[in-house]
């Protein structure tokens, strides 16, 4: 297994440690050690605290770079979306970072390599572990492969105010018509799915789905901007 995690991490993000016992510490859980207290085993928690601090900066530094408009309220609503439990355990899960946790036994059985929360702990110790091992550079490197596309992929859309932007952007020179048109609804009462269209003068320019209709309006926006080559910067 640890052999397969070293060819993947070189593989696919050209990282390889240098000192492999961190990179067992990143991806070993309290109940591993607990179980084999004869190998003098770390677990994660140490390498999380380390990995939580050096994520918020190369993700602090990389917004304020990229969007320099955009004032200090705005920047931090953005971090809080990628730097939290939600994003944390599906970039561990992307990374598939959930097969490779050494677990106790009992932790094994009550399904814990499924759990957000540990996935997340995992996320952070493992970019602990980078830090440690290989400097800030090699951090920033895999954030620049596994997150920050997300912001092009509209994983953290629902943060910006494309609607906003994009009624700013059409009337420069004068009103325009824009209408949304609720095009679907469907799915249970807990996770109800809207399909929403943008137009402008009465011409589709964007679709969107959505959980809520303020969502869908959103990315249908967003598509619209995608259109017309505009691009969008502000946060709701």
């Amino acid at each position: 297994m640890q052999k397969e995690f070293d060819n993947k991490l070189a593989d696919k993000y050209n990282i390889k440690f240098n000192n492999e016992e961190l990179l067992d510490e990143a991806f070993t859980q309290a109940s591993y050690v607990n179980e084999h207290p004869d190998q003098d085993l770390k677990f994660y928690e140490r390498l999380e605290f380390l990995g939580d601090a050096v994520y918020q900066l190369v993700v602090s530094d990389y917004i304020f770079k990229r969007y320099p408009e955009m004032p200090q309220g705005r920047l931090t609503k953005l971090r809080a979306a990628m730097v939290n439990r939600h994003s944390f355990s599906r970039f561990a899960r992307e990374c598939h970072f959930d097969k490779y946790i050494r677990l106790g036994k009992g932790e094994e059985k009550a399904g814990a390599r499924k759990r957000d929360s540990l996935l997340c702990d995992i996320f952070e110790s493992f970019i602990g572990a980078v830090y440690l091992d290989q400097g800030i550079e090699t951090v920033k490197h895999f954030c620049n492969l596994v997150i920050f596309p997300k912001l092009d992929e509209g994983w953290f859309d629902e943060f910006f105010d494309h609607k906003t932007e994009l009624q700013e952007a059409i009337q420069i020179n004068g009103p325009v018509k824009i209408e949304y048109k609720l095009l679907d609804e469907n799915g249970p009462d807990n996770d109800r799915q809207f399909k929403v269209a943008v137009f402008v003068d009465d011409q589709e320019l964007g679709v969107g789905e959505g959980h809520s209709k303020k969502n869908a309006e959103q990315l249908a926006s967003k598509m619209a901007l995608d259109k017309l080559g505009i691009k969008d910067q502000k946060l709701q």
